[in-house]
């Protein structure tokens, strides 16, 4: 005996995507540099923790980007983590850059222990290596193994900037 509340699963994209969109995820800007001394950011919405022991996150990074050229196994990239009144972040690294394209002038950064650019007045930043990828789809996941972190001002007094999609089968 069904339960007349209980909805009937439906294989299909009008099914799918709707709640599929609903996973909220924290948004972050991710900061990297190839082998010389070019260095962005990306808005990046897929940052996941994976692992407590070793503290590892997981970053999904869209397959078309040339910022997947750059990380490679052992490469260092940060995760500056926003909060909700980080707003201004969205529309500087919504768009993405060009190779050489200047993605940090004008704002207020420091340097992690890696050397990577950070941004000054988020909740904090995580700095690791890639340890690993796979690529399930359209996007490339990458295990990053968390190598040294820094709180921010606003961790204590703000909220993570969260995103919720409509539609979970495109942004």
């Amino acid at each position: 005996m069904g339960d007349d509340s209980t909805p009937s699963p439906v294989n299909s994209v009008e099914a799918i995507g709707p709640v599929l969109g609903r996973i909220p995820s924290g948004l972050s800007i991710l900061t990297a540099r190839d082998g010389q001394e070019n260095e962005t950011g990306m808005l990046a919405s897929w940052v996941q923790q994976a692992s407590f022991d070793p503290p590892v996150i997981t970053i999904a990074v869209q397959n078309k980007r040339y910022l997947n050229d750059w990380l490679t196994e052992g490469t260092h990239v940060a995760v500056c983590l926003l909060s909700e009144s980080n707003g201004q972040y969205l529309k500087h690294f919504g768009k993405g850059f060009e190779p050489g394209e200047p993605a940090f002038d004008g704002l207020d950064i420091a340097r992690s222990p890696a050397g990577l650019p950070v941004l000054t007045d988020t909740l904090g930043y995580l700095e690791g290596r890639i340890s690993g990828k796979m690529e399930p789809g359209d996007h490339i996941v990458y295990s990053v193994e968390i190598t040294a972190a820094s709180i921010g001002p606003l961790l204590e007094s703000e909220k993570p900037f969260v995103h919720i999609r409509k539609n979970g089968l495109g942004y």
